[in-house]
């Protein structure tokens, strides 16, 4: 009886110690861990040149620009770290890159005060790229809406009648809002929609008739739709 009695609290024991033992290394937020995704989606960029000129024989002549708003189709691969806070609070960390790049859209520019010289131009965003801190809050175990904050570039190709293709990067912050619905226990959809603010810089373009100076920058939006796996 007194071996049926240890067995008895033996087993006992060892039911405790596996239940505290699995307690501890649950996750405290079903987010939590690493994660993959891809997304598609539209986005349109504003560019904003100013105070541009041109070097010509004649002197530095200042010059006028027309640039239409870049429309185009977008993409992203990202790859991230979710911290549960708690089983509510999450605190992500990610990185993501746009394959390809963009459609073009048209400008043209001018000596200022005559129009009738004006040459045309087009430009393209490409080789996309963020890092962001993303707070989250855990809807329930299967639903989660999150922000996004952080840094934000990309790479601009221009060409034109005067001008072979030439490139230019830029740097800028970026800031979102979105959303996550496992649909199993590791995949889910997401939805996204963020901002992207660029720093204005002073870029210079080499054209025929001599170089092209001005400040240029702009701001984009864009909303994402996609899949992502969670480890």
């Amino acid at each position: 009886m007194k071996t049926v009695k240890t067995s008895a609290l033996v087993l006992a024991m060892a039911g405790v110690f596996a239940t505290s033992a699995n307690a501890q290394s649950a996750k405290a937020n079903p987010w939590e861990g690493f994660y993959a995704e891809a997304a598609v989606g539209w986005g349109q960029f504003n560019p904003t040149i100013s105070s541009a000129s041109i070097q010509t024989a004649r002197g530095t002549l200042p010059v006028t620009t027309q640039q239409d708003n870049l429309s185009s189709g977008k993409n992203k691969i990202g790859l991230g770290y979710t911290f549960g806070i708690d089983d509510k609070y999450t605190l992500g960390i990610a990185a993501s890159y746009s394959l390809g790049a963009s459609s073009a859209a048209n400008g043209s520019f001018w000596v200022t005060g005559s129009p009738s010289t004006a040459k045309w131009f087009k430009y393209q965003i490409k080789d996309v790229w963020s890092v962001t801190l993303n707070p989250g809050y855990a809807i329930d175990k299967d639903k989660l809406a999150y922000a996004k904050v952080g840094m934000t570039g990309n790479t601009m190709g221009i060409n034109g009648q005067t001008a072979n293709y030439q490139t230019v990067n830029f740097t800028g912050y970026v800031l979102g809002l979105g959303y996550k619905q496992l649909v199993t226990k590791s995949i889910y959809v997401l939805g996204e929609v963020n901002y992207a603010g660029i720093s204005s810089k002073t870029a210079t373009i080499q054209t025929s008739s001599g170089p092209l100076t001005g400040n240029v920058g702009g701001s984009g939006v864009d909303v994402m739709v996609g899949l992502g796996y969670k480890f």
